[in-house]
């Protein structure tokens, strides 16, 4: 009998699946999402107009007036392209499987989104991971002295980073932008809503650059709608392996639609960037919780013993993300999801509780 370890890569083989946590039951505060619902009166015009889609039809391959909202609301400059993926992740696959050439190479910072590697394995890109200070802030010279050996083909740098929520100084990134003449850099603005900060607007000023987004953290993580913003003359080679009817009709009307509202969705976003503040400030108060900086709608703190106040806010019913053995700068760390107020409340007092 053929098994699959007789055909399968052998590396395939030995990997695990991307976890996710049944949250049922949980305060649900370890994946980054938006905690409020839309608007009854909002979410019934919606389901008005998901109700008219054509399900027996297949989707348009580049939909036009989504494309074109798209960029009118998000700011993307004349002269430059949008490309549609199932969420950032297939277009994160895409990049990686267009981009690899025999020896290629893939570099981004590190600790950072796993996407980033897990792509780069599965298209046979070597990984180079090139760690933060111990501040978690961008060493930006062993990130030029990196792309200066290893010249990658793509050099990742997420603006802000996950899972330390580091916005890098401009700067820093134009002078990794300018080492990496040769490479693709792709900045990556998932969390874009909370750090009001953008490249978008610039991304046409270089050759080699393109922005990353993604409607998830916006508050519509359920229809998984991600768009790469850059020339024309990159877009059109990775659609090339984009695959077809990849983004659904519901997630093209549902993002549509929302585009036309999403006066909503910021509004939200102040929402949560106010909640992240007050949070910040008190799990700085607590004994032994250490905070640092966030430009996204989560807080990364330091604890003395990670896997037990993991295992304490499990207990009380509250599921956040224990990184800690992500990677060593990650030591006895734990990322918390900013989330509605009332759910905030109910996360610091079991962390409270954890720490005495």
């Amino acid at each position: 009998m053929t098994k699959p370890e007789d055909i399968i890569r052998a590396d395939v083989l030995s990997m695990t699946t991307y976890a996710v946590a049944d949250a049922t039951g949980f305060v649900k505060l370890d994946a980054m999402e938006n905690p409020f619902p839309l608007p009854a009166p909002l979410a019934a015009q919606l389901g008005e107009v998901l109700a008219a889609v054509a399900l027996n039809r297949y989707p348009e391959p580049r939909p036009a007036a989504l494309i074109e909202k798209l960029k009118a609301v998000m700011g993307v400059p004349a002269g430059a392209d949008v490309l549609l993926g199932n969420g950032s992740d297939e277009l994160i696959s895409m990049i990686a499987v267009a981009c690899a050439k025999p020896g290629a190479k893939l570099l981004a910072p590190v600790p950072g989104f796993v996407m980033y590697q897990m792509s780069a394995k599965f298209a046979h890109l070597e990984f180079v991971g090139v760690p933060h200070r111990a501040d978690l802030t961008l060493d930006t010279d062993a990130m030029v002295a990196a792309i200066a050996e290893h010249k990658p083909a793509i050099v990742y740098l997420a603006y802000p980073n996950n899972p330390t929520g580091t916005l890098y100084p401009d700067a820093d990134i134009e002078r990794v932008i300018e080492q990496a003449k040769g490479s693709l850099v792709v900045i990556d603005e998932a969390y874009q809503p909370f750090a009001q900060k953008s490249w978008i607007g610039r991304v046409l000023q270089y050759e080699n650059v393109v922005v990353m987004r993604t409607v998830s953290k916006l508050g519509l993580a359920g229809i998984r709608l991600g768009y790469l913003v850059g020339a024309p003359a990159w877009l059109t080679e990775f659609d090339k392996v984009r695959p077809p009817y990849n983004v659904n009709v519901l997630t093209q009307a549902a993002a549509e639609f929302m585009l036309e509202h999403v006066d909503v969705l910021e509004g939200q976003a102040a929402e949560l960037r106010a909640e992240r503040a007050k949070l910040a400030a008190a799990l700085a108060a607590l004994s032994g919780a250490s905070v640092f900086p966030s430009a996204a709608n989560f807080l990364l703190v330091r604890v003395p013993d990670s896997d037990a106040a993991f295992n304490a806010l499990l207990n009380a019913k509250v599921l956040v993300k224990n990184v800690g053995k992500m990677h060593p700068l990650l030591t006895n760390c734990l990322r918390l999801t900013v989330g509605a107020p009332n759910e905030n409340a109910q996360m610091l007092a079991a962390l409270e509780q954890a720490l005495k």
